[in-house]
């Protein structure tokens, strides 16, 4: 039965990574919809999706155990922030033309949550952790003194992303829970931009043919299948592997930003690119070494 349960995990953890990887996809094909627009449908359609599960799976009780605690709401609020500027950036960065960046931010996401567990978990760096930051920050202080600029998307989606799961951790909070309850927070300010842009975003939608409204509506599945999958994944096998699997989701992007939509990779990129590659190398072996000790 654990034999069983472990692949499992590997399952849901390749599912979960592959379908945020060719995320992409879905939203270039509403390429033509403002960013904070396509927000605005992801916050409501996931909302009511999950409501759905929820209700499906008789959780209520759940989500009435978080309501009574103060602390864990709070948390939660900042957490539905977090998770609403990450989901912001990134589509903005897909529609346009950063999906690069986008990767790079995923790449550069596992070597920031190390960075915090340090900082706020009082976790003790081994020595090719502290290289591979090393490396990471480097990669990240080049493109600044020598070509003058700053990787702001993919700092934005590292960094809100590291702190998001950092918090969540914190709240110890369901998968379906969490989400319903961040969703609940984010639907009021959803509203209230749906209002002050009524003739826009409602125009849009109820002007829309059929295929862009399912399209639209589509945004609560496309955000909360992936999510519930690493859920499953991550109770059933250890975080150092599902860690390894998390590399899947920016590869893909990559791969698809220099083949499907040539994004162009230049030296500033590849110097970039090249350092947070050697990071995460030196991060994976770091990983299966521990992982060969303990056995």
């Amino acid at each position: 039965m654990h034999d069983t349960e472990y692949r499992k995990g590997i399952m849901y953890a390749i599912v979960a990574y592959t379908l945020w990887g060719i995320a992409p996809l879905y939203f270039k094909l509403l390429s033509d919809v403002p960013a904070t627009e396509i927000l605005l449908h992801r916050v409501l359609w996931s909302f009511i999706f999950v409501i759905l599960l929820v209700s499906c799976f008789g959780k209520f009780s759940r989500l009435r155990a978080v309501l009574k605690k103060p602390k864990q709401l709070g948390i939660l609020c900042v957490t539905s922030l977090l998770i609403a500027v990450n989901w912001l950036v990134f589509i903005w960065a897909v529609n346009n033309e950063h999906m690069l960046d986008a990767s790079l931010g995923y790449f550069i996401n596992p070597l920031v949550n190390v960075l915090l567990g340090m900082l706020f978990l009082g976790e003790r760096l081994r020595k090719l952790q502290w290289l591979a930051l090393t490396l990471a920050a480097t990669g990240v202080l080049l493109q600044l003194i020598s070509f003058g600029s700053i990787p702001t998307i993919s700092l934005v989606l590292a960094l809100s992303f590291a702190f998001y799961g950092l918090l969540r951790k914190k709240v110890n909070v369901d998968a379906q829970t969490g989400l319903l309850v961040e969703t609940a927070i984010l639907v009021p300010i959803a509203l209230l931009y749906l209002l002050q842009n009524i003739d826009g975003s409602l125009t849009h939608f109820i002007d829309s043919d059929i295929s862009r409204q399912l399209l639209l509506m589509s945004a609560g599945i496309v955000t909360t299948i992936p999510l519930l999958c690493f859920a499953a994944s991550a109770v059933r096998i250890p975080l150092s592997l599902l860690g390894f699997f998390q590399y899947i989701g920016p590869s893909i992007m990559f791969i698809m930003a220099i083949s499907l939509f040539n994004e162009p990779f230049n030296l500033e990129e590849a110097s970039t690119f090249g350092f947070i590659w050697a990071g995460l190398i030196l991060f994976t072996v770091d990983i299966f070494y521990k992982r060969k000790k303990a056995q």
